[in-house]
């Protein structure tokens, strides 16, 4: 869904990555570590706090592929383990939120599943030769909706921040719909 801002994005990072000459793969690690951060802020109810980390994550998750790529450094491996990292943020930042009480532990559970089932079923599909970056709510649509649903609740009260959560759940299983019906047809014809 984000696919066509890839042109303008090169634009800014390119120089952001010329400057940056290290190991993509330090700044993919780093990236689950500022998501405890965002974690510790929705447990704490520091909304604005979790906002910027996830932000801060994201950018991390958007400048480690452009070193990579900017460097040549770009490996099997290292596209590996930036999924994984996306994993154990993804996942850190919902049990934040799950701690924070801002849903309940079986609805933080069911984003947490949604939001890996969504990886999940592009990498199988991958695994089978299709391509599969298509649906609603891919993971940078995710963040994007977390962080204006954190800043919705900080302003407006926490009970909008919780709705965000219901509709990340809903969102999440109806792109693991959609890619499962474009591998479908894919795969049959």
């Amino acid at each position: 869904m984000l696919q066509s801002l890839r042109p303008f994005l090169t634009k800014i990072l390119n120089p952001i990555a010329r400057n940056l000459n290290i190991n993509p793969n330090i700044v993919t690690v780093i990236s689950p570590f500022v998501a405890v951060v965002a974690a510790y802020g929705y447990a704490h109810h520091l909304l604005i706090l979790g906002t910027v980390a996830i932000l801060l994550s994201g950018l991390l998750d958007v400048i480690d592929g452009a070193v990579a790529r900017y460097h040549n450094r770009s490996s099997k491996f290292g596209a590996f383990l930036d999924s994984t990292m996306d994993r154990f943020a993804d996942a850190i930042i919902y049990i934040g939120i799950i701690f924070g009480g801002y849903c309940d532990w079986f609805v933080g559970v069911l984003a947490i599943h949604s939001a890996i089932c969504v990886s999940y079923v592009r990498a199988r599909a991958e695994s089978q030769g299709v391509e599969c970056n298509i649906g609603i709510a891919e993971r940078a649509v995710r963040m994007i909706i977390l962080m204006v649903g954190s800043l919705i609740g900080f302003f407006a009260g926490d009970i909008y921040f919780t709705y965000t959560i219901y509709i990340l759940v809903i969102l999440s299983y109806f792109t693991v719909g959609q890619r499962i019906v474009h591998v479908w047809r894919q795969l049959n014809d």
